[in-house]
């Protein structure tokens, strides 16, 4: 097997697909911070990175605001019918992704690439992708430009896992997760996907400006504050954190919750309780400058929880990440956990759940939370409050964790290693020199698809492999082909001779015996295997994504010893086929076809000649001769 260099910015690029994107408009979650910041690190680093989006109408379609990044404004024409966000209209933008990328991306960026001797690695993300990106893999494999192109589709969360064909997935691509436990629970559906964890900007890991930290902080004297951010899902038990403040009020303590929701019907359903409970919740809408925010939360009036119902900058949700007594972000469900992650850069004592927070260990770096159960926060603050020593040491240690999360590190020791083990997998080869030398033109195939059309409804009917329609016939036949391809998919058409017809596919013919098996051609001359073909049941397998090429095994295809039947070979004989049986007469209804007489002592009526035709009238046949003993039909009447 070829061994690939080591991946670097001189021969790799980079090609990110997400609905989400670093403008406000496609601005939605946790999945748009991820795919801005992975894109600006990748850039840093010196890799050509194309990023495609759902982005905002009114920005410039095409636009490079860093170098070695170029952002593409996907369905703009769309997005300015629905300027609510990325989520608006949804089902009309997945549409025109799915139709126009994936030629987009094939004609812009994977053969340009190509021709410059460079790999393309394309890193999609979510479930809005997992078509078109199934639809891309065909497409390149289509302009044999598969195995120049290293495919991974990410899962951030299980949103739309049921709108997802798996099995097409995991062929096409090398599906990834970003924690152990999404890959846990990714395999429900049959999948084993590597882990590539999320990361933060280095920038971003530093203490919080002590001077603001602390007058944000003197704000509220002598109370213990709490906050939480995110959006108002049950996931990230909102009710738990509302309950455990009411608890700690009970207790005799006095506590501020600041908290940011967002405009899910949940929310008032968290406040309800919050209320219920006997807290005091006063909405709040912040300034955009940081000063103002600070100075307003001084002119606000006593409350217990302090609902912010307008934007939080960055500066001042770090200022409060470092500020406050402790903050919540005990999810129930959790597929990575950047906030937690977050808290810690800041040098901040975060309270997680045990799903998807990997990094997190409990009281070393941060606070682990197994129920939901209000009591376990309760109890841990009235342990950090005694042992003032282990709250310094949970925040020193959460910024080396942090830290080990950076983008930097996690491009560098995780992303590209993991890249270089795809590559292998999917049998990916370098290229050497510009691919127009090393790509004949492709001989016209009754059926096949041209290069420039895009037909999104095509591939529809695939088997549950991911194998197009049609893919073994739209197969042009190609120089190097062995001769097991050339039996399985035969010539091109019906007037071009079977691919290396100057060589002999079998020995000569003599009567010494059976046929002796085509000679393999050397490996050198074996071309890279077909993705779309999936092998059947009894072959290895070699296709892009199979088992055994994902086990770094380098299997060579079996030879069939059976021939194509030369042209004057003569026709093979057919078997007669047996004469049908001549049904036996009813003693008691007479011969077929005449007037037969009733049976004595029977109740069967005499049957009625049906009109024939002369030619239809069987020949008489001959009486036989009954044995001895044996009466015919006459006697027994």
């Amino acid at each position: 097997m070829e061994t690939l260099p080591r991946l670097t910015p001189e021969n790799l690029e980079f090609v990110l697909l997400s609905f989400e994107g670093p403008d406000q408009y496609s601005m939605a979650g946790g999945l748009g911070v991820r795919m801005k910041e992975l894109g600006l690190e990748l850039a840093r680093q010196g890799f050509r990175t194309h990023q495609v989006f759902v982005g905002d109408p009114a920005l410039p379609g095409e636009e490079t605001p860093v170098p070695n990044l170029t952002l593409y404004r996907w369905s703009q024409w769309l997005s300015a019918h629905y300027p609510g966000g990325v989520y608006q209209g949804e089902e009309a933008k997945l549409v025109d992704w799915n139709e126009q990328l994936p030629s987009f991306v094939t004609s812009r960026m994977v053969k340009p690439a190509a021709a410059a001797g460079k790999l393309t690695a394309v890193l999609a993300e979510e479930w809005h992708t997992a078509y078109g990106t199934c639809q891309l893999s065909d497409r390149l494999f289509a302009e044999r430009l598969r195995d120049k192109a290293i495919i991974l589709w990410n899962a951030n969360n299980v949103m739309g896992f049921d709108r997802i064909d798996w099995r097409r997935l995991d062929f096409c691509t090398q599906i990834t997760t970003v924690s152990r436990y999404m890959k846990h629970v990714m395999w429900d559906r049959a999948v084993n996907p590597l882990v590539i964890p999320n990361g933060i900007p280095a920038d971003r890991i530093r203490g919080a400006d002590t001077v603001l930290a602390g007058q944000l902080k003197a704000l509220f004297p002598g109370r213990e504050l709490i906050f939480k951010i995110g959006r108002f899902s049950p996931d990230k038990r909102w009710n738990m954190a509302v309950q455990a403040v009411a608890d700690r009020k009970a207790q005799g303590q006095d506590v501020a919750m600041v908290i940011r929701g967002g405009i899910e019907p949940h929310g008032a359903e968290v406040l309800a309780i919050a209320r219920r409970r006997g807290l005091q919740v006063h909405d709040v809408q912040i300034p955009r400058d940081l000063d103002e925010a600070i100075a307003l939360f001084g002119r606000l009036p006593q409350a217990d929880v302090y609902n912010v119902v307008s934007f939080m900058s960055d500066e001042l949700v770090s200022l409060f990440y470092s500020a406050a007594d402790a903050v919540l972000a005990n999810s129930g469900h959790e597929p990575f956990g950047l906030v937690g992650l977050e808290v810690m850069a800041a040098g901040g004592i975060v309270f997680v759940g045990s799903t998807g927070e990997d990094y997190a260990v409990p009281f070393l770096n941060s606070v682990v939370l197994d129920t939901d159960d209000p009591a376990e926060i309760t109890i841990a603050l009235d342990f950090l409050n005694e042992h003032p020593e282990v709250a310094a040491r949970i925040r020193k240690d959460a910024q080396e964790t942090a830290r080990s999360f950076s983008w930097e590190n996690v491009v560098q020791d995780n992303l590209i290693g993991k890249l270089e083990y795809v590559s292998r997998r999917q049998l990916v080869q370098q290229a050497d020199e510009p691919l127009a030398a090393e790509m004949p033109a492709a001989a016209a195939t009754p059926g096949a698809i041209p290069a420039g059309e895009a037909k999104p409804g095509a591939l529809s009917g695939a088997s549950p492999a991911g194998t197009p329609l049609g893919a073994a016939a739209a197969e042009p036949a190609r120089p190097g082909k062995t001769q097991r391809d050339a039996i399985k998919t035969g010539p091109a058409s019906q007037d071009e001779p079977p691919p290396d017809a100057a060589a002999p596919l079998t020995a000569p013919r003599d009567t010494a015996g059976p046929p002796a098996p085509p000679t393999a051609p050397p490996d050198a001359a074996r071309p890279a295997v077909s993705p779309a073909t999936p092998p059947a049941d009894d072959e290895p397998s070699l296709a892009y994504g199979g088992r055994a090429a994902g086990h770094g095994l380098s299997i060579k295809p079996q030879l069939i010893p059976w021939r194509i039947p030369a042209a004057d070979d003569p026709a093979p004989e057919r078997e007669s086929p047996a004469p049908a049986p001549t049904p036996r007469p009813d003693p008691r209804l007479g011969t077929p076809g005449s007037a037969s007489e009733p049976v004595p002592g029977s109740d069967t009526p005499a049957t009625v000649a049906s009109p024939t035709r002369e030619s239809d009238t069987p020949a008489p046949a001959a009486s036989p001769t009954p044995s001895s003993g044996t009466p015919g039909p006459a006697a027994r009447r």
